[in-house]
């Protein structure tokens, strides 16, 4: 915000995981859906006042077990997180009494005010912040959109949550990127930044995007984001589990169909946290893969390298028994059954078939008309969600496949859609119904999603 009406002595500006809108894509919700786990503790500690801010230290929730699975189910309706934070954390309750867009998010949403920008700007995030994904996009576009005339740079690299300013940069889970990423950015691209726009020197070159693909594990230089070069493509869910690039021919109702129940929602990771792991974005998805709620949809193993650089967007034509539903859509990349263990290989992890997360969303099926204005499903009526997914640079490997799952709840990542169209702050046990989730995919309603595909060598 500070570079937004920019006094003439200030020459360059870093925001750095920004926020932009609490409601649409950015720490609270995406597309409306309240991040449960993410936020309750966070907010509580925050919350909380110290007798010697000095020397005291935050302290958090006691949940009285490591498992946050276990403890946001006994939980029982949001309704009762209220009661458990006893008015402690008054920055909660004024969030779950806002359920739609209205005035109070809107009036946090800084992409309308980011004007009159007169210094450098690199806004920097993380391809794996679970916090922040959203705002350095946002704010990217936005600035040189409202500012075109100013030096309007992005930087992306393979971290979670501020990761790139302490650290080598490695590695995050499981997953090495064989590369000290964040040494690198500090180094090699903050610095000279700096340097550059402070002190005149004329070694460092601004580039609109300096970009790390992961898959292939290197740095990139684009002169716009997403690249010029990068071309829509849609990948199409087909009968039998299958992904590929050409659509459906199926006519009548081709679908594919689960139970969801929210007693027992897909969990979002395998490592028990009340908090949230920060690899969770990057986590191995074969424990949730054969359940019977998450629907599966791949290709057939790769000739040739793939990229995606740029925006997703899902498209669903689905239908439901109850009156409300989420939608989770998550971009996987399945490694070959061969693929070798990393040398050395402390924790024991197996890589041969590994399912590892690319991106994931979610979307709260009521908002599917408006933010501002829920509406109800029909039971057993097909409708459509458009869901936009925040940006990826990743290259599918040859001989990897590519995966889409489908599923109903990510918990407890996101608090739980009770699958009746209720206010879900308020909600009661009684709310809470399962439902059966149908994806089509006929030649007239054809579920897919959109990806930007860089040619090779591009």
């Amino acid at each position: 915000m500070g570079m937004i009406d920019s006094h003439p002595a200030l020459k360059a500006a870093s925001p750095q995981a920004p926020v932009t809108d609490w409601f649409i894509g950015d720490d609270i919700h995406h597309n409306g859906a309240l991040f449960l786990s993410q936020n309750f503790d966070f907010l509580f500690k925050f919350a909380q006042k110290m007798e010697d801010p000095l020397h005291d230290t935050l302290q958090g929730y006691r949940f009285g077990t490591p498992d946050g699975y276990a403890f946001f189910l006994r939980m029982g309706p949001l309704a009762n997180s209220n009661k458990i934070l006893n008015g402690r954390t008054p920055e909660w309750t004024e969030f779950l009494s806002h359920p739609n867009y209205d005035d109070y998010w809107k009036a946090r949403n800084i992409r309308p005010h980011l004007k009159n920008i007169h210094c450098a700007v690199m806004t920097v995030g993380g391809w794996y912040d679970a916090e922040d994904l959203f705002g350095p996009l946002e704010v990217y576009h936005n600035t040189g959109r409202m500012n075109p005339s100013i030096t309007n740079m992005l930087v992306m690299g393979p971290w979670s949550h501020g990761a790139w300013g302490k650290g080598p940069g490695d590695k995050l889970g499981q997953i090495s990127f064989h590369a000290k990423t964040a040494e690198y950015y500090r180094e090699k691209i903050e610095l000279p930044f700096f340097r550059h726009f402070l002190k005149g020197d004329k070694s460092f070159t601004p580039t609109a995007a300096q970009i790390f693909e992961t898959g292939t594990n290197q740095w990139r230089r684009f002169d716009a984001w997403p690249p010029k070069q990068a071309k829509p493509r849609t990948l199409y869910f087909r009968s039998g589990g299958a992904l590929a690039f050409e659509p459906p021919t199926e006519k009548g109702e081709a679908f594919d169909e689960y139970v969801s129940d929210p007693a027992k929602p897909v969990p979002y990771t395998n490592d028990p946290s009340v908090g949230y792991p920060k690899a969770y974005p990057i986590e191995d998805q074969r424990f949730v893969a054969s359940r019977t709620d998450v629907l599966v949809y791949q290709t057939e193993p790769l000739e040739e390298d793939l990229t995606f650089s740029g925006p997703l967007k899902a498209m669903l034509h689905v239908s439901t028994t109850g009156t409300d539903s989420d939608w989770v859509v998550k971009l996987v990349d399945v490694y070959p059954g061969d693929f070798p263990n990393p040398e050395p290989n402390p924790s024991e992890v197996k890589l041969g078939g590994y399912q590892q997360l690319v991106r994931g969303d979610v979307f709260r099926g009521h908002f599917r008309k408006s933010f501002e204005n829920p509406e109800p499903f029909e039971p057993g009526k097909m409708t459509t969600i458009e869901m936009n997914i925040p940006d990826v640079c990743h290259c599918f490997r040859r001989g990897h496949r590519v995966m889409v799952q489908v599923q109903s709840s990510w918990f407890p990542l996101v608090d739980r859609n009770p699958q009746t169209f209720v206010d879900i702050a308020t909600a009661k046990a009684d709310d809470f119904k399962k439902a059966t989730q149908r994806v089509y995919h006929t030649a007239a309603a054809a579920s897919s999603l959109t990806v930007q595909v860089l040619s090779a060598g591009k």
